[in-house]
């Protein structure tokens, strides 16, 4: 299936193109991804956000990996962030969401809006049953997004990520397909 474009109200979550580069190469320069988010390298480089835009966003869409979306604002196109779903390390009909906003974005309700449309869009187009969210420990703003968006934190899991060379703790958080008990 083609990546589609989700009109979300005043958000639109489109496909990353080429020109999206240099924009995930800045935005990842912002000190709270930086700490927040361990598979973003450290210093940043514009072949990391190359790579990021043509094998995690693009590629990884066309063979089923991924499903990620730029968040842009309906009516004037600027972009505000990324939300995605990660579909490989989880059972059938399950996907992992993830999502970081421009420094820009943050505090008026983009990643929350957007995660929800994520998951309203996947839960019929992609036909799953459950998306998990998980974040490191102490990393609050996810954690309210998150429960905004409807998901129910379960529980923390002890050392379970690696985060630049150290384990540590995670929240653990799912939501639930509408009309699943």
């Amino acid at each position: 299936m083609p990546p589609p474009v989700i009109e979300a109200g005043p958000l639109t979550l489109r496909p990353f193109g080429e020109d999206d580069i240099g924009w995930v190469c800045q935005v990842s320069q912002d000190p709270a991804i930086q700490a927040n988010l361990p598979e973003v390298f450290d210093p940043y480089r514009m072949e990391h956000a190359a790579y990021f835009v043509r094998q995690l966003a693009r590629a990884a869409w066309d063979d089923g990996r991924r499903a990620e979306f730029l968040v842009a604002g309906a009516a004037d196109g600027a972009r505000l962030g990324r939300v995605g779903l990660d579909l490989r390390p989880y059972a059938p009909g399950a996907a992992g969401i993830g999502y970081w906003m421009d420094p820009r974005a943050r505090g008026r309700g983009v990643a929350t809006a957007a995660a929800r449309a994520l998951c309203h869009w996947a839960f019929s187009a992609l036909d799953l049953a459950l998306i998990e969210w998980h974040c490191e420990v102490g990393n609050v703003a996810s954690r309210r997004v998150a429960e905004k968006a409807g998901f129910l934190i379960e529980g923390t899991l002890r050392r379970r990520l690696i985060h630049r060379g150290r384990r540590v703790d995670v929240w653990v958080g799912s939501l639930l397909a509408p009309g699943l008990p």
